[in-house]
């Protein structure tokens, strides 16, 4: 079985070594979207939903989760991030009203960021969620994924534009 695989000869779950990996920067960058009803977006935008600032507290929400990733997802590497920002745009191009999130984590470290950025962007749309959704129940998310890494083995991915 290959080094980088989640199970032993055996077939158990185990935790990928990387002790032997070099340290590298790593950087992931992820994005997810909220779609909502123009009701919710113009509250999100003038700042009157009821809860408060959603998009900062989506932000720290976001944030927090990022760093918490390795106690969230099996056998994932409990991780010291350097840096995880998370940016926010409000979306209304042809009745599509929503908000794009867009998380990037960052490292020197021997293992990737990847699902600490997912983490963060997913997180930080669930808290948009929460704190609209007395506005709008039906709001859907949607689109996440990965954007683009940097470093490790296999150096730089970007995902294929639409």
């Amino acid at each position: 079985m290959s080094d980088l695989n989640h199970l032993d000869d055996n077939g158990a779950a185990r935790m990928v070594d990387v002790g032997a990996k070099a340290e590298t920067q790593r950087v992931a960058i992820a994005s997810g979207r909220i779609a909502m009803s123009d009701e919710a977006l113009r509250a999100l935008r003038d700042g009157t939903v009821p809860k408060g600032d959603v998009i900062a507290a989506a932000r720290i929400a976001g944030i927090m989760a990022a760093k918490r990733t390795g106690e969230l997802i099996p056998l994932c590497h409990p991780l010291g991030l350097e840096a995880v920002t998370l940016d926010f745009a409000f979306e209304d191009a042809q009745g599509q009203c929503g908000v794009r999130a867009t998380a990037t984590a960052s490292l020197t470290g021997k293992t990737g960021v990847e699902m600490e950025a997912m983490v963060g962007v997913t997180t930080a749309l669930l808290t948009i969620y929460d704190m609209a959704k007395a506005i709008d129940k039906a709001m859907m998310i949607g689109e996440v994924r990965l954007l683009e890494k940097r470093g490790g083995a296999s150096g730089h991915w970007k995902a294929p534009t639409e």
